[in-house]
């Protein structure tokens, strides 16, 4: 009885870290999880794995400066920097736009592919309804938000969460993955210049900029008190490690597909068809419907959450400008979508964006767990800090690298 009571007291206090799944497992992660299990096979598992350590080492730190201070990271940002007039604006103003342009743009993918998943799994990819799916899911992503109740938004999100992962996990399964050729990809990395793009692509689907602000955020509206530290810690490993899973079936799940070149899953479900049965489309249809209604509902939430922080608006789902936001953003999204513009090679790009702006938001976490703003206790020890360090440097000289690409390819 005693160990039951456990369990269920550890289930309702599950919540943020699952959210924060939902908004990196998107089709922006199924996209490109797909392209780097076709183009290299288990060779970038190694990349998700030190991701998924980085994720978890960022969020706890976001997570802790929301829990201890109260204060989502814009609002944090805000008071720290009130001295300095200018440099708050300037702060501010590129935290909002980087957040609300980038999850506008990213809206109409997440929309897009819960589409693409939804005719996959339903047979209706020649039906005349197709283009409507856009605008349902929308709509389904409206109502959750709109209902303006946490608990409304987590058991929606952990309902879908749980939905994604069984589908990938059990795709990944049914593939047959040759356990020793798993293992290498996963200790042994490699870094070149024909993988590196699609390593920080990787790095930027997985560890998000702006779900360190959400994270933050979210905490409050779930634990009040400094008590519910060790809970929200094991809120985030769990969660993000599950998610981290999900990540690593699609690109196993890819590098078993016998084909030279997939854009989307839903190439990948058709050319996994003929070696597992229909049932490889089914289950990626539903995975990807699932990764898209997920970070439909998220992208806008964590827009909002930013712009009221920084706008200093009462801490309220309700709220009519957070409203707003969210509602600006998950229209844009819409409309985009229903015109029926292909998001894949925009998705990727934002992926590579993600992982070259990292090191500047990751640099601001690290500063504002440190300063006086948390007790002495609550602050990092130096173990953290390095860790920390270490995960800006990495990702500081992979986006120098990258662009340097991206640039010599231009240019040639």
């Amino acid at each position: 009885m005693p160990e039951t009571s456990r369990e269920h007291r550890w289930y309702r206090q599950s919540g943020p870290g699952v959210l924060i799944a939902a908004a990196f497992i998107g089709p922006g992660t199924v996209t490109v999880c797909t392209i780097a299990g076709v183009n290299f096979g288990y060779e970038l598992l190694w990349a998700l794995l030190l991701s998924i350590i980085a994720t978890i080492l960022l969020q706890e730190m976001s997570a802790r400066i929301g829990l201890i201070s109260g204060k989502g990271l814009t609002e944090v940002i805000r008071e720290q920097l009130q001295s300095r007039p200018i440099l708050k604006a300037l702060v501010l103003t590129l935290i909002i736009s980087a957040i609300v342009i980038g999850n506008a743009a990213y809206e109409a993918g997440n929309l897009s592919g819960g589409r693409l998943g939804l005719e996959s799994a339903l047979d209706l990819e020649q039906s005349l309804i197709g283009p409507w799916l856009s605008l349902l899911i929308g709509c389904v992503a409206f109502a959750i938000l709109f209902s303006g109740s946490y608990k409304v938004l987590e058991r929606a999100l952990t309902a879908l969460v749980v939905l994604m992962s069984l589908s990938f996990v059990t795709t990944a399964i049914l593939t047959r993955p040759d356990l020793g050729q798993v293992l290498g990809g996963l200790l042994l990395p490699g870094v070149s210049d024909a993988n590196l793009l699609t390593i920080v692509g990787l790095i930027g689907t997985t560890v998000v900029p702006y779900n360190l602000f959400l994270h933050a955020a979210l905490v409050r509206e779930k634990w009040t008190d400094a008590s519910s530290l060790p809970a929200a810690r094991r809120d985030t490993i769990v969660a993000v490690s599950l998610g981290g899973l999900v990540s690593m079936s699609i690109l196993i799940s890819a590098a078993a597909a016998d084909v030279s070149q997939v854009s989307n899953v839903g190439d990948l479900a058709r050319s996994l068809e003929p070696l597992y049965g229909s049932a490889a489309k089914y289950l990626l249809g539903l995975g990807l419907f699932a990764a898209g209604i997920t970070s439909a509902i998220t992208a806008p939430l964590a827009a909002a959450y930013v712009v009221r922080g920084c706008m200093g608006w009462p801490v309220s789902l309700q709220h009519t400008g957070f409203r707003a936001v969210w509602v600006l953003v998950l229209l844009s999204g819409i409309l985009f979508a229903s015109l029926g513009i292909n998001p894949i090679e925009i998705i990727r790009f934002a992926q590579v964006a993600n992982g070259i702006t990292l090191p500047v938001v990751a640099g601001i976490v690290l500063w504002l767990i440190n300063t006086q703003l948390l007790p002495a206790r609550y602050r990092n020890t130096r173990l953290h800090n390095i860790a920390g360090m270490t995960i800006v440097l990495v990702t500081v000289a992979l986006g120098i690298r990258s662009i340097f690409l991206v640039l010599n390819s231009l240019i040639s």
